[in-house]
């Protein structure tokens, strides 16, 4: 079943080769485009496949010689069937892997929103550094991050804020962030010494276009006001910053970091949008959930997902049970290695499901 499904998509990705290579086609910008994007999603399951026929070939071969061969030949003949078998067996997972349906926010840019939990200062001074390390993270990434709303406290922590990161597959490595961080340590204000726990949550919204998401205008209520700063203070003497409200759901969106009042409307917007998606999303991955009985994309996003242990210098993300002492480089953006354990464990859970 498995090899007709592939030849079907071998056979598909020939026809897709032919297309995009007619003139006709090409023309047509839009098709030609949508043509090149199947064509290209393909040929990394095309080129696995091809490379798992040849080596059943050399295996086939290698049998054949370890049958009709001398002592010595059938020596060597058995040595090559272990390792082309070995190398069958990671075609195959390899493959298996490639056919998971791909998440089709994947290559979205993101909207991460950032606000301080239970445990006062403390908390807001977390927040503020998740949000650098995933400016960082993105930096390194050769992402575009900017800062599109933040709420900052008086000793220099964030209470909320929102962030936008563009770039190819960013949410297909920022998804599995969603959730409750906490954070084990002697803050600097404890004479005592005593750790104090403090959380942080970090909502990854995938970045929605407007065919995604369709806002009618009259659903909204837009208010202008001055910018404030720490403390309430007017940082800005014209009404720039923008504050809308989507009627039916109650969902409040403020931006006042931009540079002009029209900036912030779009931003908010993009924010607004992000999150209706998000809604949306959320619903129909509870529903599938709840159809088969698997904890769809990033999961419950009021659960704990990680403690950062300070005196410990530990980081354990608690739903693959993984712990590194590495929290120094960690806080500075070098995660990949937690995001590809969180990624190989969600294709493991998907693999069995499958």
């Amino acid at each position: 079943m498995l090899r007709d499904k592939l030849d079907k998509l071998v056979t598909k990705y020939e026809e897709l080769s032919n297309l995009i290579a007619d003139p006709q086609v090409i023309e047509d910008t839009k098709t030609w485009q949508k043509y090149v994007k199947e064509h290209s999603e393909l040929m990394a399951i095309v080129e696995k496949y091809t490379s798992l026929k040849n080596t059943e070939e050399e295996l086939e071969g290698a049998r054949e010689l370890l049958e009709a061969g001398d002592d010595e030949m059938k020596e060597l003949a058995q040595l090559e069937i272990e390792e082309l078998e070995e190398s069958l067996a990671g075609l195959e997972e390899d493959i298996k892997i490639l056919l998971i349906p791909k998440d089709p926010n994947d290559d979205k840019n993101v909207i991460m929103e950032l606000r301080a939990g239970a445990g006062g200062d403390e908390a807001g001074l977390f927040a503020g550094e998740l949000m650098k390390m995933y400016m960082r993270y993105a930096e390194d990434h050769r992402w575009k991050a900017e800062v599109i709303d933040i709420s900052e406290t008086s000793v220099g922590g964030i209470k909320e804020a929102s962030i936008q990161i563009n770039g190819k597959g960013a949410y297909s490595r920022l998804k599995f962030e969603s959730g409750t961080h906490r954070v084990q340590r002697v803050p600097e204000t404890e004479s005592g010494g005593r750790i104090h726990t403090s959380t942080a949550t970090v909502a990854v919204l995938p970045e929605a276009d407007e065919v995604d998401i369709e806002i009618n205008n009259n659903d909204l209520k837009v208010d202008v006001f001055r910018s404030s700063g720490n403390g309430g203070q007017s940082v800005n003497t014209t009404d720039s910053a923008v504050r809308i409200t989507h009627l039916p759901t109650g969902m409040v969106v403020t931006c006042q970091d931009g540079k002009s009042q029209q900036m912030n409307k779009e931003q908010a917007m993009r924010v607004l949008r992000a999150r209706l998606y998000d809604q949306m999303l959320s619903e129909q991955n509870a529903a599938i959930a709840q159809e088969r009985k698997l904890q769809i994309g990033t999961g419950d996003r009021s659960a704990k997902i990680r403690t950062y242990n300070f005196p410990q210098s530990r980081i354990t993300d608690h739903r693959i049970n993984m712990t590194t002492h590495q929290l120094d480089s960690f806080l500075l953006g070098d995660i990949d290695e937690m995001i590809d354990a969180l990624a190989t464990n969600y294709q493991a859970q998907q693999l069995q499901e499958g």
